[in-house]
């Protein structure tokens, strides 16, 4: 029998690590712009709020504590426009990644099922349904998807690695299309927060849902929002059938947020200053960068949401990361993202401000 790493694509980071050397060999050091992840300091109250609960010798419960479940309910209904969520209808989970990688196993799917993505898009889409054994089926539109066998459907707006944003009549049309055919959708939504030249709407908003959560689940993250990508704090909301079948699942499995990360869940949940100031630092950041990539003779794509620059020269991928590495600056090949990216590379703007000024002076000399 092969292994089930044999089911999987070579993991594309690999590929980048001859760029990654040249980058660092600059003088000045290498300002590493590929990988997402955050580099500000967990805000003071969630990291007091683990402290706090740092002594928790029991098991913590799949469902998380009834503080954590109203912390999800009160953020879900203020963020997100719905009304009237209950806890049967949000679920903490161990980080987004690990979701998007099990949900269709966890879900029961398997060979003969397919799982819809878009074509550009995060890769563990496409790692999620191979590991189940089903047929991955990347789309353009999902309305021009044959429904034949598909079972699941990922939208994902804000985008990653395009920062495109669905608007609101390309997403009521996804979910009525998916639920004429009973195809559940499940919406990536882990860059809400973080729109820029577009208000980002939740799938389980009303004008989006029709006021019901049948077949729609939201899949949030607090790793960009809160600078909690280390604590692996993200969560569900939606259809309480699918979440129920999940919760049951994951008792089985143990799939437990730790009692600490819990607490510091519903502690960051319950805070919007924080988030108000980390969208600032973004907002300089990006504003730094775009100025800078254009002015090198970069075309910006997309891009109003998340916490990347989807840029062009009109060149082979790779090229374009060759050249930025010489000046070294590391960026991400819209490759990893699909064929579709080929052209394009994805540019984060997650660094410090010191490495997105150093950045930006060495575009503009």
């Amino acid at each position: 029998m092969p292994p089930v790493s044999a089911r999987l694509p070579v993991f594309p980071w690999d590929r980048l690590e001859p760029y990654k050397a040249t980058a660092a060999a600059h003088p000045d050091g290498i300002v590493d712009l590929s990988v997402g992840t955050p580099v500000d300091p967990v805000p003071e109250l969630i990291r007091a709020a683990l402290a706090d609960a740092s002594d928790s010798p029991g098991y913590p419960t799949v469902w998380g504590t009834a503080a954590l479940r109203d912390a999800l309910t009160g953020w879900v209904e203020r963020r997100l426009g719905a009304a009237g969520v209950t806890h049967t209808q949000v679920l903490p989970v161990v980080g987004s990644k690990e979701l998007v990688a099990s949900l269709p196993a966890q879900l029961g799917l398997g060979p003969g099922d397919r799982v819809a993505f878009p074509r550009l898009a995060y890769p563990t889409y496409e790692v999620g349904a191979r590991l189940a054994g089903a047929e991955p089926v990347p789309y353009d539109e999902p309305v021009d998807l044959d429904p034949a066998g598909l079972k699941l459907l990922w939208l994902n707006s804000p985008a990653n690695p395009t920062g495109r944003v669905l608007s609101k009549d390309e997403l009521r049309t996804a979910v009525a299309w998916a639920r004429a055919h009973g195809v559940l959708v499940v919406s990536d939504e882990c860059y809400l927060e973080l729109g820029w030249e577009a208000d980002p709407v939740s799938v389980l908003h009303p004008e989006i849902s029709g006021g019901s959560f049948e077949g729609l689940v939201a899949v949030h993250s607090l790793s960009k929002r809160s600078n909690l990508a280390g604590y692996r704090a993200a969560f569900l909301a939606g259809d309480e059938a699918v979440l129920g079948e999940l919760l049951k699942i994951r008792k089985h499995g143990g799939m437990m947020v730790p009692a600490p990360v819990q607490a510091a869940t519903a502690a960051a949940l319950g805070d919007d200053k924080h988030v108000a100031e980390q969208r600032e630092r973004y907002e300089r950041r990006r504003a730094a960068l775009r100025s800078a990539l254009a002015g090198r003779g970069f075309r910006i794509e997309h891009s109003e949401a998340s916490l990347y620059l989807w840029a062009t020269r009109d060149e082979p991928c790779w090229d374009t990361v060759g050249a930025l590495a010489e000046l070294g600056i590391l960026v991400a090949p819209g490759e990893f993202y699909g064929a579709a990216g080929e052209r394009h590379v994805r540019v984060a703007f997650t660094a410090t401000d010191e490495r997105v000024e150093a950045a930006a002076r060495r575009l503009a000399a």
